[in-house]
């Protein structure tokens, strides 16, 4: 639905992360926790409400090397481990059991 320049990341049919190119400029949307989308886009000005997404629960993030790559690793986690958390259990136990390092003492 996003056309041919968009990477679409999905766990289980679930997007938690899109990728694309605007204005030669890389970016990704995210998944992000209300609260959490908030304070990200008060604290960076490369992130911003998500692009063409619910803008309450999606950040974009721009890839303009403002933000650090620790940063933006942590929000790609998040995003991955909210979807999670909200797939049916039939589909999330099995994930979490298979990579249970991943999830143990995650904040979601």
């Amino acid at each position: 639905p996003f056309g041919p320049d968009v990477a679409v990341i999905k766990v289980k049919n679930k997007m938690f992360a899109l990728l694309c190119v605007r204005k030669g400029v890389p970016q990704v949307n995210l998944k992000c926790d209300p609260d959490e989308a908030f304070m990200l886009r008060d604290l960076f000005p490369a992130v911003l409400p998500g692009y063409h997404m619910n803008k309450l629960h999606w950040n974009t993030v721009i890839f303009d090397k403002t933000i650090p790559k620790e940063e933006i690793m942590g929000m790609m986690e998040k995003s991955y481990r909210l979807v999670v958390k909200g797939l049916k259990k039939a589909d999330r136990n099995p994930l979490m059991l298979r990579y249970a390092d991943f999830f143990i003492d995650a904040v979601v």
